[in-house]
């Protein structure tokens, strides 16, 4: 016989909150789980596994499409592995084009801030461009 749990209980050993759960299950991340009697949920070992992968997943900033498609490959544990490393692959891609952004963020604040004259806020650089060149931040993308 395999241990339930209660909601409450899964989120604790996951580490999750329990509307993340319910949001898991609304998105198809969690499968819907088995009702007691009293119709409240009744979790598996396997879905603290699951919720951990996704949480794990997650901190790693993995995209919600990208974890799906990761639980759905690794339920074929003989499968070869190009579909996943495909997907670290443009996963990498991605945090090193935002890393690239923030560099670009990171030089145009710093040279707004060396370019501040320490005045007021009548003559503050910094407010002058944030005031005049909104588009600074689009061009970033």
């Amino acid at each position: 016989m395999t241990k339930s749990f209660a909601i409450g209980a899964l989120a604790e050993a996951a580490g999750v909150k329990i509307p993340t759960i319910r949001y898991y299950e609304t998105i198809g991340l969690l499968p819907s789980p088995e009702r007691s009697d009293a119709n409240r949920r009744l979790y598996g070992e396997d879905a603290i596994r699951r919720l951990r992968f996704i949480r794990h997943a997650r901190e790693l900033g993995f995209e919600i499409e990208d974890i799906l498609q990761l639980l759905t490959l690794s339920v074929d544990p003989k499968r070869e592995c190009r579909e996943v490393d495909a997907i670290a692959q443009r996963h990498l891609a991605d945090i090193n084009s935002r890393l690239k952004r923030l560099k670009a963020l990171k030089t145009e604040v710093s040279r707004m801030i060396r370019q501040c004259a320490k005045g007021t806020v009548a003559e503050c650089r910094i407010i002058d461009v944030l005031a005049h060149h909104e588009h600074c931040l689009h061009n970033t993308h």
